[in-house]
């Protein structure tokens, strides 16, 4: 064969690789829109949406509280989720649990379920609600909360995005997580008695700080509620800021990060029972010591001892009235980017990703108002939301991983610069930031004490 057809065949397979290779790329990949958010009809229809709701709302007499945990470590090794694929943990540092809190006026009652997880994924709180149906259990509203540790286990999350990032799908731990999350909540609700509950607010913001920007904003606060007993036994729900990646990339044990040694600490001394779920963690990093187990141990109790010797602000919240309602969100067509202007086309997103269940769960207390979120919020948009809060008579607590996901949501001025969270992890595209922030500070404002 001549040097001549050698030329010429080359360059046909060339054209022809870069003709294939277009098509495919027509097909699976499309221009970010960044059309002004306000402008959308999604954003219209969500806040025509919350302005048309109604709570439900009950006055009652007097609190009635119940807790409990059980244990959901698997019997054999699953994948860790966290950080990026690792494959099984080879030890368990950590047991792992599912915790139930439940409370009541006497007339509506609500249950939160905290997991030892990275996310609670659309899949498993639907099969836990299911069950919770079917098991009659006397609740109106389910909150799902977690601690967000990037050493937790998989197994949970069907897909193919599941499979190659966050451990895959497992029905026997599927199983086993739903038949917990039950027992948990039959327990809790078997031993509650009246409570008295108070609100508490610390400053740990020594140990927390802005991932993205030196010196930048942050949230600094702890924030609790705490319940007791006639008996004097004690429980608390408390959130924070900080991302649970104190424990190493490389480390291969099953363990709960620092808020499984913070909630242990809390446990053995006043307190019975400790949940705590992730707050606004969104561009909010731990100061941690060190990255091994005794290091992120000392973080916990670095952190116990901040917020115990840094009480701002404490209340009793006297008022047996609970208010609860849902709202689904509305969002862009997805935009998982491949470059600055290119993402993949949303039929290819939802195929990976599948159902994101994106809403808010809001529950008010007394005066205390509860939102839980399918965004990973970012805690810099929170001391706006919290004046607006103490403006009304207001406690405010956010918490994220409701069982919805749908990656994170921080301040669009961010959007283009080089970060993990904005680049492959916003995944509804420019201006959801702004569209959070308002729909927060929107939800705040239609609530009354």
């Amino acid at each position: 064969m001549s040097a001549k057809s050698i030329l010429l065949k080359t360059t046909k397979v060339l054209c022809w690789t870069f003709v294939v290779l277009m098509a495919i790329a027509l097909v699976v990949l499309t221009k970010v829109d960044r059309s002004p958010i306000q402008d959308q009809d999604f954003y219209k229809e969500t806040f025509e949406r919350l302005d048309q709701t109604t709570f439900s709302n009950s006055q009652g007499d007097t609190w009635i509280a119940g807790w409990s945990s059980v244990n959901m470590t698997p019997d054999e090794p699953a994948d860790l989720v966290g950080y990026a694929p690792r494959g099984k943990y080879e030890f368990v540092q950590d047991s792992s649990y599912v915790k139930a809190l439940t409370l009541s006026n006497g007339k509506s009652r609500v249950a939160w379920l905290n997991y030892e997880l990275l996310i609670v994924h659309p899949h498993l709180a639907e099969q836990v609600r299911k069950a919770i149906t079917a098991a009659k259990l006397p609740i109106d509203q389910v909150i799902f909360t977690a601690t967000h540790t990037h050493s937790g286990m998989g197994g949970y999350m069907p897909g193919p995005m599941g499979e190659i990032a966050f451990g895959g799908y497992e029905q026997g731990i599927v199983d086993m997580m739903v038949s917990t999350s039950i027992s948990a909540l039959r327990d809790a609700i078997a031993i509650q008695d009246t409570v008295t509950i108070t609100y508490q607010k610390s400053d740990a913001g020594d140990l927390v700080a802005n991932r993205f920007v030196n010196g930048g904003p942050t949230d600094p606060f702890v924030r609790q509620l705490i319940f007791t007993k006639k008996t004097g036994k004690k429980a608390t729900f408390l959130t924070y800021s900080a991302h649970a990646t104190t424990m190493s990339t490389k480390f291969m044990g099953l363990s709960g990060d620092y808020p499984f040694y913070l909630t242990k600490d809390l446990e053995a001394g006043e307190f019975e029972f400790a949940l705590y779920a992730a707050g606004a963690v969104g561009s909010h990093r731990p100061m941690r010591p060190g990255n091994t187990p005794e290091m992120v141990e000392r973080y916990a109790h670095q952190l116990d001892s901040t917020f115990r010797m840094n009480t701002t602000y404490f209340a009793d919240i006297t008022n047996p009235e609970i208010k609860t309602g849902v709202l689904p969100i509305a969002l862009r067509t997805p935009h998982l980017r491949v470059t600055d202007n290119l993402r993949l086309r949303p039929w290819l997103f939802d195929y990976l990703l599948g159902n994101t269940n994106a809403h808010l769960d809001i529950t008010q207390i007394g005066n205390t108002l509860m939102i839980a979120s399918s965004g990973e919020l970012s805690g810099v948009f929170y001391g706006k939301w919290e004046k607006l809060a103490q403006s009304k008579g207001l406690n405010l607590i956010i918490t994220t991983f409701n069982g919805g996901y749908i990656g994170y949501i921080t301040p669009d001025e961010l959007y283009d610069e080089n970060f993990h969270e904005v680049r492959e992890m916003n995944w509804y595209g420019p201006g959801n930031g702004k569209y959070f922030d308002e729909l927060i500070l929107a939800v705040i404002e239609k609530s009354r004490p």
